[in-house]
């Protein structure tokens, strides 16, 4: 049973059955696809020295763009710690230039929560809060965030964190997977989004 299974419970069974495949991770099941992204954005004016740094760690990045070619692979492994965790590689392709936005996702059944590592190695740690939307589809929420630095984590005040809100669905009328990805913060707005469409791929 995988993470996103067990957080949700009785619920993962609301989700559409293309969502519930792309997530239950039965038998060892890898999640590979490929698709477009209509947009991505963000305030690189502002902040583009913390993105051109993250790019190292796979994080954000600086490059923005429309109809950008992605693909994504989520893998179900056991992290160096021995939990239960997915992996998650995003790549983007703008032109000559691949970038990745990373993260290794563990299960916190006492809080009820998804604990998200970014970055590899992980820069950022946020919990993550899972729902099921009327339609079927998956939202995920940030919450509570921490800089990682070798043998410390600091908390980061809600004035400076980046939140995130993930709406995924499945588009009976496309056969394809959506996703809409925005990260905001209180202060500065939305710092970097994205949304696009993506179908299951199993060639590597």
């Amino acid at each position: 049973m995988s993470i996103y299974k067990k957080i949700l419970g009785n619920d993962f069974y609301h989700l559409h059955p293309m969502l519930q495949k792309r997530y239950e991770f039965k038998d060892s099941y890898q999640f590979k696809g490929k698709g477009v992204m209509r947009y991505i954005t963000n305030k690189s004016k502002w902040l583009f020295p913390l993105f051109l740094f993250s790019q190292k760690y796979k994080l954000f990045f600086p490059e923005t763009g429309k109809s950008v070619p992605f693909k994504i692979i989520n893998t179900q492994t056991i992290g160096n710690n021995g939990m239960e965790q997915v992996h998650w590689e995003r790549v983007f392709y703008f032109n000559d230039k691949k970038r990745y936005f990373n993260a290794s996702m563990y299960l916190d059944l006492e809080q009820k929560l998804i604990q998200d590592y970014l970055g590899e190695p992980s820069k950022c740690y946020s919990d993550l809060l899972l729902s099921v939307t009327k339609d079927g589809g998956l939202r995920i929420n940030s919450k509570e965030q921490r800089l990682i630095f070798p043998f410390l984590e600091i908390p980061l005040p809600k004035i400076v964190q980046g939140l995130a809100t993930v709406t995924e669905k499945y588009l009976e009328t496309k056969a394809v997977y959506y996703i809409q990805v925005n990260v905001t913060n209180p202060l500065i707005g939305t710092i970097f989004s994205y949304e696009g469409e993506f179908v299951e791929d199993d060639v590597s």
